[in-house]
Order: C-alpha cells, then structure tokens, then sequence
C-alpha cells in the first residue's frame, strides 16, 4: 500500500470515529456536567475528548508527538488574530450600519459559538481532514478539500427545515470551507489565521443579531463577500510583494507535480 492510500484512509477512518463521537455530544457533554457542573467548560472539555481520533490519527499519519506543528497550531497566532481582523473590518462596519446590537447575547453561548466553534470546526475540519490528506499524500488541493467540505456543509444543515434555505446554507459553508482551507495552506499552513476569521465572521454575525443561520440576506453577503475579498486580495498582494508564489496553483490544484 503506497503512502498516499495509507495515509487518506488513516485520515477518513479517524475522521469517521470523532464524527460518530460528534453525533453523541450531547450526551458526552451531560456525563462530563456532573463532575464540572459548568457547561462552557464542558463544552470545552467534550470537544478535545470526542477529537482524540484525530489526535491519534495525527500522531500516526506524520510518524511523531509533534500534534500542534502538524496541525497548524505552532504557528504564530498573533499573525493570525491581526490578519483576521484587518480582514473582517467589512462584516463588523456593515453590521454596526445597518443592524442593531443583540441585547440578548448570553456570554457562554457567545464563547462557544464564536471562540471555541471556531477552533474546533478549523482543527478538525481544515487542519486534520483537509490538512493531513493535502500535506502528507499526492492530491492536491480541490480533491483533499472536497471531503471535508461537504460534510463541513451537510453539518450546517441543522438550521434550517426549508429546502431552499438548506441549499443556500450547503452552497454556502461548501465554499466557505474551500475558502478557509485556501487561507490555510497560502499562510503557510498557519492554522490561526481561518481560526481567528472564522470566529470573528461568527462573532460579527451574532453580536448585531443579523440572522439565525449560516445564509444570512442580501446585505449581510455584500459585507461577507467583502471580507472574503479583502482576505483573498491582500493574501496575494503580501505574497506578491514577498516575492512569494501562491502554494495553491496549476501545479497543486488537482495533483502535486
């Protein structure tokens, strides 16, 4: 079995198990409640259980402890929390015009929805589903990405019951998650960068109450789509400017040359 099968079902078989562990959150939460009988740190706390597999399977795809190194988290996290909000100035003007303050936040579910969704959702889905198939097999970027994407998307689909919603919700965060897998490998593999985005366009969404699911309306995406371009216009602008190549090309789009 050559490296790259072995190393794609490594990660598809230890993806699997922390999704089937995923599905039984809730209930992994509520045992652990009862020794902390305080649910953020609870939350917290089922997240790193239920990613063990991921962990594990780190560990084994690079053939070393290093977990943080191989999966984006050893980098600087100041660059990343600078870059993402230069990035997201969009989303927060927008939402400070045309949207009221959310006078209802309730300050846990804001952390959990914003900081640690964020951090999770980019370790799990970008650095080892997405990060571990791209970096340590032959593939290149759209079919590693592929995968992860979808069921990033399909996990999304809980808000909303109507069909035409739900599609817009998939198409959406499908795309998103192709977008935040693209700031990862150009920020060389810098995990924090689509972490530190990812919570603060979360953040954005919930503090002025612009809507209860990932679609959002017609101004809300003008402002979205502005930060998405400013991320991707001033990624290549810096590359550009460092004399530096964009990883994601004709040569790594669909197989590694």
């Amino acid at each position: 079995m050559n490296r790259t099968i072995k190393n794609i079902i490594i990660t598809l078989f230890c993806f699997l198990v922390y999704y089937i562990a995923f599905e039984n959150f809730a209930r992994i939460m509520q045992l652990i409640d009862k020794f902390f009988n305080y649910r953020l740190l609870s939350y917290f706390i089922t997240y790193i259980i239920i990613g063990v597999p991921i962990f594990t399977g780190t560990c084994v795809i690079n053939n070393n402890y290093k977990v943080f190194n191989n999966l984006g988290l050893s980098k600087n996290i100041l660059q990343g929390l600078i870059l993402a909000t230069i990035f997201t100035i969009p989303m927060f003007i927008g939402g400070f015009i045309f949207y009221k303050f959310n006078t209802e936040i309730i300050i846990s579910n804001l952390i959990a929805g914003t900081i640690l969704a964020g951090l999770f959702e980019e370790l799990y889905f970008r650095g080892f589903l997405f990060g571990q198939i791209f970096r340590n097999t032959k593939l290149g970027f759209l079919p590693s990405i592929i995968i992860g994407a979808i069921v990033f998307a399909a996990a999304h689909l809980y808000q909303s019951q109507n069909i035409a919603t739900m599609t817009g919700i998939f198409i959406t965060t499908f795309l998103g998650a192709i977008f935040f897998a693209w700031l990862f490998v150009e920020w060389d593999y810098n995990l924090w960068v689509p972490v530190f985005l990812h919570t603060l366009m979360n953040l954005s969404w919930d503090l002025f109450n612009i809507s209860d699911n990932a679609l959002g309306n017609t101004t809300s995406n003008i402002f979205r789509g502005l930060t998405i371009a400013s991320a991707i216009i001033l990624t290549i602008l810096y590359k550009r400017k460092h004399g530096q190549k964009l990883s994601i090309n004709r040569n790594t789009l669909l197989k590694k040359i």
